[in-house]
């Protein structure tokens, strides 16, 4: 099997361009490398696929500068298309260098195992088989809500029939979804959050979420994880909802920013190593204010400076829907450190 394996990923990376343009299609050529936003797919730069044999190391080979990831085109294969087992990921290798497909070994047929309902590897096949968000549901749904700082929102996905079961007594149903990965600290995938979306468009009373009884449900592990936008050094903002904290990143989008999902979650996110300097985006709630309150002490504990954010009605989503982007900018530039006014705010709209 290791020969097998070698001697795909080298003939992979003798047609590396091919290879790239084929299931990277959202990236481009710059030079001797192909940019991209991530194996998935995303779009983006922070992934680089070395295309020719160098001192560096051979054609192929890809670095993600954002995650820390690296590996070679049958990882690129594996995850773009979403495949769970090796013997798909070489069928698939295979038909694209237009290879004959090896005589079956002899003995049982191996099967791929079912992930345990809601654990961290259930959470990764979702996300592996879910596609990028640009020109999908998920897309229209943010742009509804007045998000359109999509840049680096790799940690988001679009599956367009994500299952939806009420209660154990109910049917199973299939919403087109928005899927957000949950990473540790080093960028390991522990869980997955679902919102799933009205397929019919956006209306004030549920502001584009599918009209079920529970329209966001997170499965895997979520404690002290989150999902991310940008990496962290030292200044982050850390929220509760995948919404609030895009709206706040339409003013400060070149901030990293990560959301916990609940109160209760943002309470226990683990810092970086790297913080310095952490703004707390509150939601305007007795919960957001015990969260806020917890994050304040854990972060005094570690030496971290702590700056509270605060929206004007509800949340930030609220602000930039119901306020404006004007008044969001306003209204953040007074409440964040000087230094970081110029480091991280749009001033124009």
């Amino acid at each position: 099997m290791a020969d097998t394996v070698r001697d795909l990923a080298q003939r992979l990376g003798q047609q590396a361009e091919a290879v790239c343009r084929h299931y990277l299609s959202a990236g481009r050529r710059e030079g001797r490398y192909w940019l991209v936003g991530d194996v998935r797919n995303t779009p983006g730069r922070s992934m680089f696929v070395r295309l020719k044999e160098s001192a560096k190391g051979p054609a192929g080979k890809w670095t993600d500068a954002a995650t820390g990831e690296h590996g070679d085109l049958l990882d690129v294969i594996r995850e773009s298309c979403g495949l769970l087992v090796f013997k798909d990921v070489a069928d698939e290798a295979r038909s694209f260098l237009s290879l004959p497909h090896p005589e079956p070994e002899p003995g049982p047929r191996s099967r791929t195992q079912s992930a345990p309902t809601g654990s961290p590897e259930a959470a990764r096949r979702l996300f592996t088989m879910s596609q990028p968000i640009s020109r999908t549901l998920v897309e229209t749904y943010l742009r509804n809500r007045g998000i359109t700082a999509l840049h680096g929102a790799g940690s988001l996905r679009f599956h367009p029939r994500c299952y939806y079961r009420p209660d154990e007594h109910s049917p199973t149903e299939t919403w087109p979804a928005m899927i957000a990965s949950v990473t540790d600290l080093s960028g390991h995938l522990t869980g997955a959050h679902r919102t799933w979306l009205d397929p019919g468009g956006f209306t004030e009373a549920t502001l584009g979420k599918a009209p079920i009884d529970t329209p966001r449900r997170a499965l895997g592990d979520l404690l002290g994880h989150a999902v991310r936008f940008g990496v962290a050094g030292e200044v982050m903002a850390a929220g509760e909802g995948i919404e609030t904290m895009l709206s706040l990143r339409r003013v400060l989008p070149t901030m990293p920013m990560v959301a916990a999902l609940s109160a209760a979650h943002l309470s226990a996110i683990l810092f970086p190593d790297t913080l310095r300097r952490l703004y707390i985006a509150r939601d305007d709630d007795p919960a957001g204010d015990r969260a806020m309150a917890t994050l304040i002490d854990r972060a005094q504990e570690d030496g971290i400076e702590s700056i509270v954010i605060s929206p004007r009605l509800g949340d930030f989503n609220e602000d930039l829907r119901l306020l404006g982007i004007d008044v969001l900018r306003a209204a953040s530039r007074i409440q964040i450190a000087t230094q970081d006014v110029a480091r991280f705010m749009e001033l124009t709209a």
